[in-house]
């Protein structure tokens, strides 16, 4: 059976803040299912970005695609509205300078994979982005 890719904006999911922007590669591109297209970051930390599901999700793995990224925090509401965030995963990543960093996160041994119509947080502490060029985030 094939798994459904939740963090697609045509499944529903919406990017309904992120702490930076560019013009030419806005945070909607993270979710909008083209490869060739992604998220720049302006290079202030720390970085983070909600998706918001719409609907409650059970998770069972994160991809996160990235370039420049030193760790990555994951926090998940099970809330109607986008508050009470609490931490759920936190990852420090392999820095591979210029290389895209793809990050695969097994999430079926983690407590509690429910996810409410808010979703994730995901959150770089400060130090943890350098102008990160993208961000892909897949949801199974």
């Amino acid at each position: 059976m094939r798994k459904i890719d939740l963090c697609l904006n045509s499944e529903g999911a919406e990017v309904i803040l992120a702490t930076s922007s560019d013009e030419k590669h806005p945070p909607e591109n993270m979710i909008d299912g083209n490869p060739e297209t992604f998220w720049t970051t302006t290079g202030m930390f720390p970085q983070e970005f909600i998706i918001c599901f719409h609907k409650h999700v059970r998770i069972e793995r994160l991809v996160i695609q990235s370039y420049f990224v030193r760790t990555l925090r994951i926090e998940k509401s099970t809330s109607k509205e986008p508050v009470d965030f609490e931490p759920w995963i936190e990852r420090d990543l392999v820095h591979t300078e210029g290389q895209l960093q793809n990050e695969e996160i097994m999430v079926c041994g983690l407590r509690n994979t429910e996810v409410g119509t808010h979703g994730s947080s995901f959150t770089s502490p400060p130090g943890g982005f350098d102008a990160c060029r993208s961000l892909r985030t897949t949801v199974l």
